[in-house]
């Protein structure tokens, strides 16, 4: 009797219900047993469905300027709520399914409104995350790389500041079925390791929104600034440092000797070349824009020194050989002064006869023997006019040696005082 009571209290257990098998839950909460319309939004004829977004920056590089456009790695996460996916069958608060799944369910029709190009990652398989909650919340990560515009004001490059912005739109629902925000905690996160070649990103990024009003509605949109600042050591050494040892080097011609016109002449026009080269390699990496950039400015100043150093050797050559067009002149002088003699002397007569004839050849020797310099100043010679001159064209040379490194320094302090202090201030405060 005791073995038969044991018997029948074994014989019927307590049991739990038992959990469908994954395939079934999936059928059921996909839709195939339950109805779920992938092509409805959730709250159909209800009201809009909030998606909630952040990203994570896994990588930014790739500024250009001359498209005007940046590229970054990011990983768009989007959440929102769907009352059809909501289980009670298992006791797990959230699910992580297949990507294929993807295709099954509704999700919002987020793009990039400022995008030239991107491309999901597919290696070594899509990198797409898929989570459903207990109470219905979707969550929905996606890995992308995007190329996106940036329009930059390079009037101050390259010690400029650019705010480059990520829109995400919605291309087919309105704001009556679907609105975007930003999460409230973390809604931009970067990579701790993230690092830019050229630029520094701030740690402040600018949230706001930017709805978007077209003909057939108004639509929701976000976006977000990333403040960056260029780091001009690239320029300091590749541009700067080379065009102002390029200017010093030009002065060099103050020190040569006037008649070494070879080494001068070379050495200035070596420099202009150089310059010129210079001023066009900095152009090169840039967008063919209608205003004055900082760079700009810099080059062409330092190829006007270079060119006025030039041209000082020009009229230094040009005084120091004034002596000789002076005697020149002179010598010109007498000889129209004898020819007018010569005339005078036809007018009157003399020249009919032959004594009158000998005498006028023998006036001319004793005119010819005259010298040229005969009527200046007392106690100057051709030396002492020559030294005259030659002392005007080097303190030419003097005055350039003190004048050209004095302006130069004078154009440093207004440009780097405008530039790195006044103009960057300003940026400041507007950004």
């Amino acid at each position: 009797p005791g073995r038969s009571v044991l018997c029948k209290e074994m014989k019927f257990p307590s049991r739990a219900p038992k959990p469908p098998s994954p395939s079934d839950f999936l059928d059921k909460l996909m839709g195939r047993t339950s109805g779920y319309d992938a092509r409805i939004r959730p709250n159909f004829k209800g009201p809009p469905v909030n998606v909630t977004c952040n990203i994570f920056i896994n990588s930014f590089g790739s500024i250009t300027e001359t498209t005007m456009d940046y590229r970054l790695n990011v990983f768009l996460r989007q959440q929102w709520n769907d009352p059809r996916l909501a289980y009670k069958e298992y006791p797990d608060d959230s699910l992580d399914l297949d990507p294929s799944m993807l295709d099954s369910i509704w999700k919002p029709d987020l793009f990039f409104a400022n995008e030239k190009g991107a491309n999901f990652h597919e290696v070594t398989t899509d990198n797409k995350l898929l989570r459903i909650f207990q109470n219905g919340n979707v969550l929905y990560s996606i890995r992308l790389t995007l190329t996106l515009s940036c329009p930059m004001d390079l009037k101050n490059f390259p010690m400029d500041s650019q705010t480059c912005t990520m829109q995400l739109e919605s291309f087919g629902y309105t704001m009556n079925d679907l609105i975007f925000e930003w999460l409230d905690v973390g809604a931009v996160q970067v990579a701790d390791d993230l690092m830019l070649p050229q630029f520094v990103l701030k740690e402040e990024k600018g949230l706001g929104y930017c709805t978007k009003h077209y003909n057939t509605g108004k639509f929701t949109c976000i976006e977000v600034k990333f403040y960056l600042e260029r780091q001009m050591g690239y320029y300091l050494i590749q541009m700067y440092i080379p065009s102002l040892l390029t200017v010093i080097l030009s002065w060099v011609s103050f020190w040569i000797n006037m008649d070494a016109a070879p080494a001068r002449v070379g050495l200035g026009i070596t420099t202009v070349l150089t310059m010129t080269t210079q001023s066009s390699g900095s152009r090169a990496s840039l967008p063919k824009v209608s205003y004055v950039k900082a760079i700009d400015i810099w080059m062409a100043v330092c190829l006007l020194f270079v060119f006025a150093a030039l041209l000082e050797y020009a009229a230094v050559n040009f005084v120091s050989r004034q002596h000789k067009e002076f005697f020149r002149l002179r010598k010109k002088l007498k000889e129209q002064q004898r020819q007018r003699a010569e005339e005078e002397l036809a007018q009157q007569g003399f020249l009919f006869q032959s004594y009158g004839l000998a005498l006028s050849t023998g006036s001319a020797p004793e005119m010819d023997a005259t010298p040229v310099f005969a009527d200046l100043p007392p106690g100057l010679g051709f030396y002492d006019i020559r030294r005259r001159f030659v002392d005007r064209a080097k303190r030419i040379d003097t005055i350039s040696r003190a004048v050209f490194p004095m302006s130069f320094l004078m154009f440093n302090v207004l440009y780097w005082l405008t530039y790195k202090v006044l103009r960057h201030e300003d940026v400041q405060a507007t950004l």
